[in-house]
């Protein structure tokens, strides 16, 4: 473990933080809401701990596997710490735990929230909580890659201990590069959101709030009724669009840049994403119509609505969903685990590594029926190792362990089933609201401190994928020796 050059890096990443709080102290002091002494003190507390750090005399400048992974699960948690302090000093939130909550829900592009009376903050506090998933949805560490790309050799390791799903990889041989190209498609689709929803009809500040939401895909809104508030057609088609393209993995925009149209059409993830969501909306526009909504197209509008920002993990709402039958609120609920796919801004297992699964389902019965027979996975012309195989099976058992674990440890709760299920799913999937107290309608005030810390714990975890923050709890990953 090369220590100096982890708290290098993680000094570098206190200062990209306060400099991403200037924006939102650029708003507050805009609007005069009163915030924007706390962004100047959150500012000044952020940068003055990292500018120390970033100054660290490293020598070799080698990043290792474990260093990578120290320095992504560190990072974000010093990132949610430190990104909690506009909260707490400015007093929009009185209580540093749920600060923290709040933050880290941000971060990790969760959208799971605490407060109850979103519409009375101030305008900074509404432009950083948001803001904070535009920046955690590509990553921090990839921002940073971006901006410093002469960081050292081997920060790569940062790059595939950070971003979702397996096996990013690279789209260019310099990693510094690829996080440019991804940074450069993700603010192109930023930019060009915030144009089309300025034309439906919302103000330049709602407009920025939901885009923020939606390429992050995060979830947080400036209004208590989420995107249902504004009952605007055009703007619910628009997010809807853009949090399935943000559902998708981002190699595949770039290669649609480059000229291959077809690109998306011939990756079997991509098929697969497509074909789960075409299925749910199907399904749950019929158990809607008749029950919930009179109308086909009511049904329609708010069944494609749910299914596309549940599955990408955004978690923004059009209706209130503890209103729909048990068979479409089941079906939402297996898009909790679903996700978005590998190498997108959405959470959960990733729909990469069910399809997987399923293909080992399939091979398993074929190998029963023809024992003798060799059977390989592919995906598109690539057969899939056995390694690989192995590792997808490995995080689905860790990532359904956690899932059990932390629902008993919400169970001391003692609340309804629905709430103490679909909250650890929603939050360790990333993707916000669930059903019962936590559903669309409600938050997660109620909570305990304890259920509060275990769903931040989980959201970093969901958003990290599971590796680093387990890997930092373990004696043996902090030796010197590098292996």
């Amino acid at each position: 473990m090369n220590f100096k050059v982890v708290l290098k890096i993680l000094g570098i990443l206190l200062v990209c933080e306060a400099l991403l709080m200037l924006p939102s102290l650029g708003v507050a002091a805009y609007y005069g809401g009163g915030d924007a002494w706390a962004f100047a003190l959150s500012f000044l507390i952020t940068g003055l701990t990292g500018v120390p750090l970033s100054f660290i005399k490293t020598g070799k400048k080698r990043i290792y596997a474990r260093d990578g992974f120290a320095i992504v699960a560190l990072g974000w948690i010093l990132l949610s710490f430190f990104g909690s302090l506009p909260f707490y000093i400015s007093g929009a939130i009185p209580s540093f735990i749920d600060c923290f909550f709040e933050t880290s829900s941000g971060f990790t592009t969760t959208g799971a929230s605490i407060l109850t009376h979103i519409e009375d903050l101030p305008r900074g506090i509404l432009f950083w909580r948001s803001f904070t998933h535009w920046v955690g949805g590509m990553g921090v560490i990839v921002l940073t890659l971006a901006i410093l790309p002469s960081v050292g050799a081997g920060s790569v390791q940062m790059m595939k201990a950070e971003s979702p799903g397996p096996n990013p990889g690279k789209i260019v041989p310099k990693v510094g590069e690829t996080a440019k190209i991804l940074y450069g498609i993700y603010i192109i689709i930023t930019i060009v959101e915030i144009i089309l929803l300025k034309i439906a009809g919302l103000s330049y500040f709602d407009a920025a709030i939901h885009t923020f939401g939606t390429v992050g895909t995060g979830g947080f809104s400036n209004m208590n009724s989420s995107v249902g508030s504004y009952n605007n057609v055009p703007v619910e088609i628009i997010i809807t669009i853009f949090t399935f393209i943000c559902g998708a993995n981002f190699s595949l925009h770039y290669q649609v840049l480059k000229g291959d149209l077809k690109a998306p059409l011939k990756d079997d993830e991509f098929r697969f994403y497509s074909g789960v969501v075409i299925l749910s909306i199907i399904l749950i526009t019929i158990n809607l119509y008749g029950s919930v909504f009179n109308s086909l197209w009511e049904s329609l509008r708010h069944s494609s609505f749910q299914v596309v920002t549940i599955i990408s993990t955004t978690g923004y709402s059009t209706t209130n969903t503890e209103t729909w039958g048990m068979f479409s609120k089941i079906i939402l609920f297996m898009l909790m685990f679903i996700g978005g796919c590998a190498g997108s801004t959405g959470g959960a297992i990733k729909n990469i590594r069910f399809l997987l699964l399923f293909k080992v389902m399939k091979r398993e019965l074929l190998q029963i029926m023809h024992p003798n027979a060799v059977y390989s996975i592919r995906f598109g012309k690539r057969a899939v190792d056995e390694k690989t195989i192995s590792e997808v099976l490995g995080f689905f058992f860790m990532y359904m362990v956690i899932f059990i674990a932390a629902v008993l440890i919400i169970s001391f709760d003692n609340l309804d089933w629905a709430t103490t299920i679909t909250s650890v799913a929603a939050t360790l999937g990333n993707v916000g609201p669930g059903f019962g107290m936590v559903g669309a309608a409600g938050n997660y005030s109620a909570l305990s401190v304890l259920s509060k810390i275990v769903l931040s714990i989980c959201m970093l975890i969901g958003r990290l994928e599971i590796y680093p923050i387990l890997l930092i709890t373990m004696p043996s990953f902090w030796r010197r020796i590098n292996i």
